[in-house]
């Protein structure tokens, strides 16, 4: 992986104009004047860097504080779910869209950490960073619906997103637009996790990345995984946003994984990055970043429906 590092004053000038580069549209509100900038709660430096003032060191301990982390941020204690399957536990919360169709995001990080270390950069920062999206979106009107995924049991072999997508039927597999993973951020840039990322999403990201002028990477880890893996084995457009450099095998998976290691630019630069894909994503059309024949088999799959009904 590319030794590469985060300028510390980079954001100061990206932060105050995410909203309009983001979400220039009007946004209904009661009295039919407010504008999306006034139903998003963009979260400060700061805020970020409060959550990691305690960062839940056992594994036994994750599960509840993710769910105590989403109600802080605003999530009714009702609609934060817990999906128990056989062997794993998924904390799930759900944003119906506006457009009342199938059509769905994903965004998710996995909340379990290996035996060493507290895990704040593997993956509490995944987990802030999710909880954060929730907070930012949660009154804003998608167009499509969102599922936010806390997923358990990923450092032993990505059980908790296996889980999810094995319930996702072969015909349901395209009204998943994406999976946008937020997995070990805080110790460099943003960069994509090339070898588990559909290049479609990737390119939209970087794009995204310059008209921020946000710093964005890219780094193949041939031998390492994430969650976005199993949306990709069922065809479901993908990405991995992590923060790495080459320095990552001292600290992960290691008693060096603790708050003292987390670069809390670093945590927010893949926020609103993240922010400004689930955004993109979602005024996109769904097939947008489908791949090659996948995409000409939906088109064709769309069209036949379509004579089928007239």
């Amino acid at each position: 992986m590319r030794n590469v590092h985060l300028r510390m004053g980079m954001l100061a000038g990206w932060l105050a104009c995410l909203v309009v580069a983001a979400w220039a549209q009007e946004a209904p509100a009661a009295n039919g004047t407010a504008t999306a900038a006034a139903t998003l709660r963009v979260s400060t430096l700061d805020e970020v860097k409060a959550e990691f003032d305690v960062v839940p060191c056992k594994n036994k301990e994750r599960l509840q504080a993710v769910k105590a982390l989403f109600e802080r941020l605003g999530a009714r204690p009702e609609d934060v779910t817990v999906a128990d399957f056989k062997h794993v536990q998924n904390v799930v919360l759900s944003k119906p869209g506006t457009n009342n169709n199938a059509e769905t995001i994903v965004i998710g990080a996995h909340y379990d950490k290996t035996a060493d270390g507290c895990g704040a950069v593997d993956n509490w920062t995944g987990i802030v960073t999710l909880a954060h999206l929730y907070r930012t979106f949660k009154d804003y009107p998608l167009r499509k619906n969102v599922v936010f995924v806390a997923f358990g049991r990923e450092e032993e072999g990505l059980i908790g997103s296996s889980a999810m997508t094995s319930k996702i039927k072969k015909e349901q597999a395209t009204d998943y637009c994406a999976m946008i993973n937020i997995d070990s951020l805080g110790i460099g840039v943003p960069q994509s996790l090339d070898n588990v990322s559909s290049p479609t999403l990737t390119k939209l990201t970087e794009a995204l990345a310059k008209e921020l002028e946000l710093p964005f990477a890219h780094a193949r880890i041939e031998k390492a995984s994430s969650d976005s893996a199993t949306f990709l084995q069922k065809k479901i457009p993908a990405i991995t946003i992590h923060g790495l450099t080459s320095e990552w095998p001292n600290i992960l998976h290691s008693k060096n994984d603790n708050p003292a290691k987390v670069n809390f630019s670093s945590v927010v630069a893949g926020y609103r990055l993240a922010a400004a894909l689930l955004a993109r994503v979602d005024e996109a059309d769904c097939q947008a970043f489908r791949e090659g024949k996948d995409k000409n088999k939906d088109k064709d799959k769309e069209s036949k429906e379509k004579k089928e009904s007239k």
